[in-house]
């Protein structure tokens, strides 16, 4: 009987631990019109995966919420000479497993990105070798001067050696040949976020790391993910309180859901450039009427696809006004932008039609086009838009509009012939559209997408020299010279910048960048 008082208190102190812990613990739920298509850090180079990824692995040098450089894994940066970089690591620091994270895990995680299957070696084409010099000090080494490294390598996450080759994720998955393996559903970062259970296009849950090295500024514990690709779905999801965040909110329902009393929508700049690209490199297109020759090889079919797409419409009446139509492929915000080059040809049917005239298409021609139904704002209109705009010169369409978990696949094997694709420069620097979408293809990773395969040797040496200079009024120039050179040849379809939309319910709050990126450190349940 002695002990029955005691084991009573013990008991009920208990109860009302668990009680606080569950009272305290505070849940999101967030509906995204597309799901992240692989937990695999580097196994595709675009914002939606690599937000929802960046949640559990962390880079050297991330961004802070202006999208300044801060301070993750590396807690220092410096260059030693010209060509090198040196990296003081974080210490103390450890993988959701327990493992310690070392020099060992960089080294590692960058031969990864940089190999056969990696996404993300557009990041790294240009560094010669990444050295240890003990476990909390990294060496990287460029093909040459190189000062915006730190820029270019924010969004390679470090991944833990041990525990990818443990579970046989020593390469990437391949998103362009359907490879998987464990990083696919599993996941083991240093991030704030540990991924609790994955399933595929149905939802993924996150905790918060108890054992993070950082301050998590928000008070959320759990998130459930879950794709929701209707937006009528979404809304009502948002509206009735079945999710507490939407993304996007459709431009269509913003009022409706500003009036609802129970949620808002988030509008913001982004700095995404949505633009149309073209099979310059095939002598035949593949999906095209025209046989034994490639009518986009010629500029002045490019410029009457150009010429033919009523951009203003498009801003009007599919995207509600919520867009910025552009000349260049960077916005706004991004450095390196030059507001006095960001004027577009003029929409011009007749112009257009005597162009393809002018290049042997009289009565225009057949062709291909593959968009996405689930990735951007609207695509699937803007892409219907481009096609009625191209029909009234004679060219026609035949549109496949698809989901992403195919579509990207498809596209990244370059099995295209004229295709939409949205980019958000991961550097907030020109340099990043120049060396992904307009250098020439090599297999080092540069121009890794650039699908059409424009290529003009003179932005190849200017994409160099403008990574390696200093001066910022030689590097401005350069850059302005890049760009008109590609405005010249039409190397690519600009359409617009996109704004972001994020529905959110009263009792949540977020942060939003124009990055698009969404950080679950950062959101509170009040």
């Amino acid at each position: 009987m002695m002990f029955k008082k005691p084991l009573t208190t013990a008991l009920a102190v208990a109860m009302l631990s668990l009680l606080g812990a569950v009272a305290q613990a505070q849940t999101v739920r967030i509906g995204n019109q597309g799901d992240a298509l692989s937990m695999d850090p580097h196994s595709l180079n675009e914002s939606l995966q690599l937000s929802v990824t960046g949640n559990v692995y962390e880079p050297l040098v991330s961004r802070d919420k202006k999208l300044a450089l801060d301070p993750a894994l590396a807690t220092s940066w410096r260059q030693t000479s010209p060509n090198v970089w040196r990296f003081e690591l974080r210490r103390g620091v450890k993988f959701h497993d327990g493992t310690p994270f070392t020099a060992d895990d960089v080294l590692f995680s960058f031969a990864r990105a940089a190999g056969e299957g990696s996404d993300m070696r557009s990041y790294t084409n240009d560094i010669k070798a990444v050295r240890k010099l003990d476990d909390h000090t990294v060496e990287m080494e460029t093909n040459a001067p190189f000062p915006i490294l730190p820029d270019v390598i924010s969004l390679v996450y470090i991944m833990s050696k041990k525990w990818s080759e443990d579970n046989q994720a020593t390469r990437p998955v391949d998103r362009r040949k359907g490879i998987e393996n464990a990083a696919s559903f599993r996941a083991n970062g240093t991030g704030p976020f540990r991924v609790r259970e994955r399933q595929p296009n149905v939802k993924t849950t996150f905790v918060r790391n108890g054992n993070y090295w950082g301050k998590i500024e928000g008070n959320v514990t759990n998130v459930e993910y879950t794709p929701i690709g209707n937006d009528a779905t979404r809304v009502a999801a948002l509206l009735s309180g079945q999710v507490d965040v939407i993304e996007p909110a459709p431009l269509q329902d913003v009022a409706r859901i500003n009036a609802s009393g129970k949620a808002k929508v988030l509008q913001g700049p982004e700095i995404r450039t949505i633009f149309l690209g073209m099979d310059q490199k095939r002598d035949e297109l593949l999906y095209s009427n025209v046989k034994g020759k490639n009518p986009f090889k010629d500029v002045r079919v490019r410029k009457a696809f150009y010429q033919a797409i009523d951009i203003n419409g498009i801003q009007r009446t599919v995207m509600r006004g919520a867009s910025l139509p552009t000349a260049l492929l960077v916005g706004e915000g991004v450095n390196g932008f030059h507001a006095d080059m960001n004027k577009r040809l003029p929409y011009d049917l007749d112009a257009a039609k005597k162009l393809l005239t002018e290049a042997g298409y009289p009565n225009g021609f057949e062709v291909g086009m593959n968009c996405p139904n689930d990735r951007y704002v609207n695509d699937d209109g803007v892409c219907q838009a481009v096609a009625a705009g191209l029909a009234r010169i004679g060219v026609k369409v035949n549109l496949q509009a698809e989901t992403k978990g195919t579509y990207f696949p498809k596209i990244l094997r370059r099995d295209t012939s004229f295709y939409l694709l949205g980019w958000s420069p991961g550097t907030i620097d020109a340099h990043n559209v120049l060396n992904s979408l307009m250098r020439c293809v090599d297999d080092k990773g540069a121009g890794q997408f650039n699908l059409g395969a424009y290529c003009n040797p003179k932005v190849d040496e200017l994409t160099l020299k403008i990574q390696s200079e200093t001066d910022k009024s030689k590097r401005d120039a350069m850059i302005r010279e890049a760009f008109k050179i590609h405005q010249d040849d039409v190397g690519h379809l600009p359409l617009h910048q996109q704004a972001l939309a994020w529905g959110v319910s009263n009792g949540v709050t977020v942060h939003q960048a124009a990055d698009n990126f969404m950080y679950f450190r950062y959101m509170s349940v009040k």
